[in-house]
């Protein structure tokens, strides 16, 4: 074993310490977890509300499903006009917010040409909209497997959807996710359609209680599946009561958040955990007012 001399210990000891506290400071740093709402949640609200509520709840982001009742994003007057965009994309900016999803209803699963032509064009329109408001993505389902149409056939639909609508954003910055949603919601599924559709411009929206809720697979084995793919995370919660779905504040329900999340931290996941409160499809649960506050305070206990 080397010994030191007095002279060569205080020549080598500052750049050990450098690198042990460089280690430290690395190893030290937080993670920040980056916090976005659906404005399904809020379906009355103005654009102007909207982006207030999150800016004074703490939020970084916001996700787009539809601004006062008009799902048809492209067709919303905040985004009708390159006056009106640009004045709401600046409205976005200068309260240090993004948008970070714009929530298509474009279903992939359509062997039907002109239904599917309809939908991959829907997309389409949106994916040029993103682009335009520098937003990194949009949603779109997977969405049924028709019992009069072969699955595999079915699930390669949904992948040759995906890479289309990959190509049509190839260069655009946005890309295209793909949500854990509707019939098509098992792990097995999914990664089938994702190592299908193998393309930069696409991705996965994990959208944890829609999945559990059908298959009660565990989130960290999900997680572990399907994290290559996934770019968005939709939180929410709820019980289920007499196989109906009982949406309840974050935390008082039954979905496995825990597990989820710490998956999700311990791999330092960089997208959103954007809160989807289904308002707009359930009138009768808790106002936006109370529940989009709740999940940003609710949310950052999962993180300690």
């Amino acid at each position: 074993m080397k010994k030191f001399t007095r002279r060569e210990f205080l020549h080598t000891s500052p750049a050990l310490l450098g690198l042990a506290w460089g280690d430290f400071s690395f190893s030290a740093k937080k993670y920040q977890p980056k916090l976005a709402f659906s404005t399904l949640g809020c379906p009355k609200w103005s654009f102007e509300t909207i982006v207030k509520c999150a800016v004074d709840n703490g939020y970084q982001g916001i996700e787009i499903r539809g601004i006062q009742g008009q799902l048809d994003l492209p067709l919303c007057p905040e985004f009708s006009t390159p006056a009106r965009l640009a004045a709401s994309k600046q409205l976005v900016e200068s309260n240090q917010l993004r948008i970070v999803d714009l929530g298509a209803s474009a279903q992939l699963h359509h062997a039907d040409p002109t239904k599917r032509k309809k939908q991959l064009d829907d997309a389409r329109r949106f994916i040029d909209l993103a682009q335009q408001l520098d937003c990194p993505n949009v949603r779109v389902f997977p969405d049924d497997l028709p019992k009069d149409q072969d699955e595999k056939m079915t699930l390669d639909l949904i992948a040759q959807g995906l890479l289309e609508l990959g190509n049509h954003a190839k260069g655009s910055g946005v890309k295209i996710l793909l949500e854990s949603h509707g019939k098509v919601v098992s792990t097995e599924r999914l990664l089938s359609i994702m190592r299908a559709a193998e393309h930069p411009q696409v991705g996965l929206i994990w959208d944890v209680y829609n999945m559990w809720s059908v298959t009660k697979e565990a989130p960290k084995m999900v997680h572990q599946q399907l994290k290559k793919y996934i770019c968005h995370v939709h939180l929410k919660d709820a019980r289920q009561v007499r196989d109906k779905h009982e949406y309840v504040l974050l935390g008082e329900g039954e979905a496995p958040l825990t597990e989820a999340i710490r998956a999700l931290t311990k791999d330092k996941f960089a997208g959103y955990y954007s809160f989807e409160w289904e308002k707009m499809w359930h009138p009768e649960i808790a106002e936006p007012e109370v529940a989009i506050p709740h999940y940003a305070k609710a949310v950052k206990g999962y993180f300690k």
